[in-house]
């Protein structure tokens, strides 16, 4: 009898439901099929918004290897040094300020550009500037000259989406502008792609390929629910799998991009882990979920909050922490400066303290063949761990495919701790280290893994 009830219910249901949209689709007093299930006119309304984006910056390209062979050298004169390559590339781009003339995109999209254009819906063309970017978050801001012509989309709010509302995306895949495609919301909360980002991501089974990263993902009101910004795929193209940044996250992020030009992101000065079952028994704990403090940084946030190591963070403001990642989101996406209010868990009981977020200072970037030209195609950042106010090593950022950094088999991501026998702590010192070596022996952290590396002229 219950499940005849519950038949009728959904029963009666899905008529309410179907009978509210007809009528919220009712158009000069008619609703026709084609009307019905036509999402034609919110895309009228929302794609004059999307804008296509197009890149072009240089890049250094590597001498063939045999230039440095002595032989070579001397019938052919000085080896070749590296040159320089043009590249383009592009993505799409939402208006979201007429009267300034902003535009919202991902930070991967125009990292490396150096000349920036924009391509609006009627076809007109504009030269951009970047305000501001943050790989963090992965999200960019733009500046065009305002114009007349310029639509500005409405942004809302990605905390009322729910799991199974309709969506849409526009942008530009492969450079084919104002592409729409549409789908549901198929998870929220997804944890970012790059374990250095910050924040949460959207999922949906909208369309998303190359080139629509930096566009727009839209609800049914029309409004920015999201950016667009990356995809699972085995093969390169869609799968059905595409993650975008909420829109919450993009307000606070483009706020501070616009006012400082960076992101002022906060730091509490912990070092964190995830708890489990096998944990939370040795440590005498009653709970099995949070962040646990292992190390507080001196002279930290953490440290004046009267943090300790060993307690427990369970809560940050009214936001839930389930695990370190959770932490690690919840400070990261807050300014400095800011103060927030944690629960913890101390001997099994409840404390709430205050802190007062430091910053997470920005590492300063280097090309590694300006330190010495056997590592040209790296690029290298002091290495600084969430929580750590000074560095641990140096750590590269990104690798040129057929560099020498890449023939010598160095990662992304890899951590670089010595040089021979001698640790370093930060690019200074590696830099007084590597300096006019013929020969390189890295010592490097890889996975949990510990190798070495030789390079050699």
């Amino acid at each position: 009898m219950m499940h005849k009830n519950l038949k009728f219910f959904l029963a009666g249901l899905i008529i309410a439901s179907s009978t509210l949209l007809a009528e919220e689709m009712e158009i000069n007093g008619k609703t026709t099929l084609s009307q019905f299930s036509s999402l034609a006119d919110l895309v009228e309304i929302t794609s004059p918004s999307v804008v296509r984006i197009a890149i072009k910056g240089t890049v250094r390209s590597q001498p063939n290897p045999f230039f440095d062979d002595p032989f070579f050298e001397r019938f052919f004169g000085q080896p070749q040094m590296p040159r320089e390559r043009e590249f383009g590339g592009g993505g799409s781009g939402v208006i979201v300020d007429v009267d300034r003339g902003y535009i919202i995109t991902n930070h991967h999209v125009v990292e490396r550009a150096d000349e920036i254009k924009v391509f609006t819906k009627d076809g007109d063309e504009y030269l951009a500037e970047i305000v501001g970017s943050d790989k963090g978050t992965d999200i960019a801001v733009l500046k065009i000259e305002p114009s007349e012509d310029l639509v500005a989309i409405d942004l809302g709010d990605s905390s009322s989406l729910r799991v199974g509302d309709f969506a849409l995306a526009i942008g530009a895949p492969f450079g084919l502008s104002q592409t729409v495609t549409s789908g549901i919301i198929s998870a929220l909360g997804r944890p970012q792609m790059t374990s250095d980002g910050f924040g949460e991501m959207i999922q949906t089974d909208a369309a998303i390929n190359p080139g629509n990263s930096g566009g727009a993902l839209i609800d049914m009101d029309g409004n920015l629910v999201g950016i667009p910004s990356s995809i699972f795929t085995r093969g390169g193209g869609n799968i059905g799998i595409g993650f975008a940044i909420p829109v919450n996250t993009v307000k606070n992020i483009m706020l501070q991009l616009i006012e400082y030009g960076s992101v002022k992101r906060g730091l509490l000065g912990v070092m964190i882990s995830d708890i489990n079952q096998e944990i939370a028994e040795q440590l005498g704990l009653e709970i099995s979920k949070g962040a646990l403090i292992q190390e507080v940084s001196p002279d930290s946030a953490a440290e004046d909050a009267g943090l300790e190591a060993g307690d427990v963070i369970i809560q940050v403001n009214d936001s839930d922490i389930e695990n370190a990642t959770d932490l690690r989101n919840a400070i990261g996406l807050k300014r400095s400066g800011e103060k927030v209010e944690i629960k913890i868990v101390r001997n099994n009981k409840e404390l709430k303290k205050s802190a007062k977020l430091g910053e997470l200072v920005a590492q300063e970037t280097v090309q590694a063949d300006e330190l010495n030209t056997l590592l040209a195609g790296a690029e290298l950042s002091d290495y600084l761990p969430d929580g750590y106010m000074q560095s641990q090593g140096v750590i590269i950022l990104s690798v040129e495919p057929n560099s020498n950094a890449d023939r010598a088999r160095l990662k992304q991501g890899d951590i670089i701790w010595a040089v021979g026998n001698m640790e370093i702590s930060n690019l200074d010192e590696f830099k007084s280290f590597t300096e006019d070596k013929d020969i390189l022996i890295l010592r490097v952290k890889r996975n949990g893994r510990q190798l070495i590396i030789q390079m050699r002229k």
